[in-house]
């Protein structure tokens, strides 16, 4: 499979998982799952961010998870516990890749499979990590590994994974809790704002990177093993 096919696939899939998040949650009497998460007490976020962190881990869609969070917690708890879980998920993963799974990692996503990071990381690792967390096309779980493979040192990448994971699953909890509403109240507007934040900040992110040099050419830019930090 082609780099472009396998981008286009991902984008279905993202999409396809969102909007059967959306269409189940609208299922779900918002009342009763309120009265729910306040039973549950401090379990709920903490099962959340458990199931988070393995779901994301075995790289499956986590924009259907941050819909998910911002229907059960809210706009603002839902970024919250959805950022905490996606910063502690992007953590293990990435020093997984660093430690015992190198040579796992590397074998299944190397630079035949998958561009490299590792050149625009050397030039703009930060502001690199910072933007391809805007791009719900490139799964949360599998930057995460193949970030290890880079020469990217763990402070710089959680300068750079902490704000564009807050930013990157902001409109997404926004649609999963104005979602929620529309469909119980017909109240679109929030609905709206939400889906026009996430296409600004994928266009932004885009833009950042071709301006900076599109992430490399995967033969010119092979993947280094990193020493541990």
């Amino acid at each position: 499979m082609t780099l472009k096919k396998g981008i286009l696939l991902l984008t279905v899939v993202c999409v396809v998982a969102t909007a059967f998040a959306v269409r189940l949650l609208g299922l779900v009497d918002q009342v009763e799952l309120q009265a729910f998460i306040e039973r549950a007490g401090v379990w709920a976020p903490i099962v959340y961010i458990a199931v988070y962190i393995v779901a994301t881990s075995l790289l499956l869609p986590s924009t259907a998870l941050n819909v998910t969070g911002g229907a059960i917690f809210g706009p603002v708890w839902g970024v919250v516990w959805t950022s905490i879980g996606a910063v502690l998920a992007a953590s293990l993963s990435f020093l997984f890749t660093r430690t015992i799974g190198h040579d796992l990692i590397s074998k299944t996503f190397g630079h035949r499979r998958w561009p490299s990071m590792d050149e625009e990381v050397r030039r703009n690792g930060v502001s690199y990590i910072f933007a391809i967390r805007l791009l719900p096309i490139f799964p949360y779980g599998l930057v995460n590994y193949v970030a290890g493979l880079t020469s990217i040192s763990f402070k710089s990448y959680l300068l750079g994974t902490i704000p564009g994971t807050v930013m990157g699953v902001f409109p997404f909890v926004l649609i999963g809790s104005s979602g929620l509403k529309a469909m119980q109240t017909g109240k679109i507007f929030p609905l709206v704002l939400a889906l026009a934040l996430t296409g600004l900040l994928t266009l932004a992110a885009t833009w950042y990177r071709r301006r900076r040099g599109g992430g490399g050419n995967p033969k010119e830019a092979p993947i280094v093993r990193a020493s541990p930090k």
